[in-house]
């Protein structure tokens, strides 16, 4: 039976808390660098997957070698949910599992991929953000569906984009398109990588379907890993 991931000392307990991390926190996202090329080195995937009956999270980090997208090693961490449900503040439920999943990795990680929000997020601090912050890796958000901005339909097109635009009218993000005719994909920075960039990774991670490579794997790996450890209890 895997061990289960405590919850760390001193970790926020209720949205006051959470939201003083965030405030302090949110300085020190990285916005001025590039971040790595795609397809050069490799590139790892994120995804969790909830027992809430049980109270358990299990977090999956898939490395692929970015250039063949081919998986280079993958590990798995199982964990209690560290926090309430709150929209805006969903990095705190998950953040700990995800950390014990990316520790046990021996390569990597290189540029992280996140099925979520960096900087389209109401206080500007998503998973993406969150996890780039506490482990000083480039982080990229790639979610399935809209959240807290407004956007127009992108073109037709791989590859055409429009911008994630908040209420002030600031550009936190791109509403992608990875395949021709299929419902885009909404990218964000996370810490450390360009929006251009980010973009770029998330195109040529998704080859072959509407979410990146690292994503689906991730998703395969976390929900298998869920059933293994519920089966365990």
């Amino acid at each position: 039976m895997e061990m289960i991931t405590g919850i760390p000392d001193g970790w926020p307990a209720d949205e006051a808390a959470a939201l003083a991390v965030q405030d302090e926190l949110r300085g020190r996202v990285v916005l001025d660098q590039p971040g790595p090329p795609p397809g050069k080195g490799l590139v790892t995937g994120v995804d969790v997957a909830y027992d809430d009956e049980r109270d358990l999270v299990v977090a999956a980090a898939v490395v692929l070698d970015a250039a063949t997208l081919e998986v280079v090693e993958e590990a798995t961490a199982v964990g209690r949910v560290a926090f309430p449900y709150v929209p805006g503040l969903l990095a705190f439920r998950e953040i700990p599992t995800v950390l014990a999943a990316l520790e046990r990795l021996n390569s990597g990680p290189g540029t992280v991929i996140c099925d979520g929000y960096g900087l389209a997020h109401p206080r500007r601090f998503g998973l993406a953000s969150h996890l780039g912050v506490l482990t000083g890796l480039p982080v990229i958000g790639v979610a399935k569906n809209p959240f807290t901005f407004t956007y127009e339909q992108p073109g037709p097109r791989r590859g055409d984009s429009s911008a994630l635009l908040a209420d002030d009218g600031t550009e936190v993000g791109r509403a992608l398109r990875t395949q021709d005719a299929v419902k885009p994909v909404f990218v964000s920075v996370g810490h450390r990588v360009s929006l251009d960039n980010a973009c770029a990774h998330t195109l040529r991670l998704a080859g072959r379907y509407r979410l990146p490579e690292s994503t689906r794997q991730a998703d395969s790996l976390c929900r298998r890993a869920l059933k293994a450890a519920v089966g365990a209890r």
